[in-house]
């Protein structure tokens, strides 16, 4: 039996970066037989919140298991069920999606003990691939990042990152109302035609390690 993976899409816009990514990763981990459940946090039929501190996770009959029940129940239940885990988002003002933070405080804290020797109650382990995207350059954001590995290899499992930077926004930045000058156009779209592909491929390689 192939193993499962759950890949989660913490980006609003279907078709672009964020969403192109996921699904290069996904088919990655296809091509070597893995069975890929897709969720879309922008898209999940019930409301959710990030982490509501009610502590119920931390009784021992909870442990590992995050009881507020809404749209973030039947993702965070696969998560815990799965063999490696795909979750990309956007970069907004510096920060990851507010759909991605709901998941990741949810996803983490149910795990935290508190207890020193054990901080994790995690007993099951799974590989992790984190994709963000940015219309800033690759390097920016390193120190964000590192932090979000960190925390994800402790309590979900080993994390790897990828990073598209630089990315294009719009198909014709000409027809905005306003006058977006803090960009190149031409350099964007070059970019988006000579790079973009390339990232595809390498994001396409990291889904299927994930299963290897």
């Amino acid at each position: 039996m192939g193993k499962r993976i759950i890949a989660v899409n913490a980006g609003p816009r279907m078709g672009w970066n964020t969403e192109t990514l996921i699904s290069e990763a996904s088919k990655g981990a296809e091509s070597m037989g893995a069975e890929v459940e897709r969720f879309d946090l922008f898209r999940l039929e019930k409301k959710y919140t990030g982490c509501i501190s009610c502590f119920g996770c931390k009784k021992e009959k909870f442990k590992g298991h995050c009881i507020c029940r809404d749209g973030l129940t039947p993702v965070l239940d696969a998560i815990r069920e799965a063999d490696g885990l795909i979750i990309g988002s956007p970069n907004y003002l510096g920060e990851l999606t507010a759909s991605f933070r709901a998941l990741y405080e949810r996803l983490i804290f149910q795990n935290l003990t508190y207890n020193r020797e054990t901080p994790s109650c995690n007993e099951r382990e799974i590989p992790v691939l984190l994709i963000m995207t940015s219309n800033a350059p690759d390097f920016m954001y390193r120190s964000l990042l590192r932090n979000y590995k960190q925390s994800l290899s402790r309590f979900v499992g080993p994390t790897e990152l990828f990073v598209s930077g630089d990315t294009l926004q719009l198909k014709d930045y000409s027809k905005t109302d306003w006058q977006w000058t803090m960009f190149n156009p031409e350099a964007k779209q070059k970019r988006h035609d000579k790079v973009f592909p390339q990232e595809c491929r390498k994001v396409y390689e990291k889904g299927a390690a994930l299963v290897r």
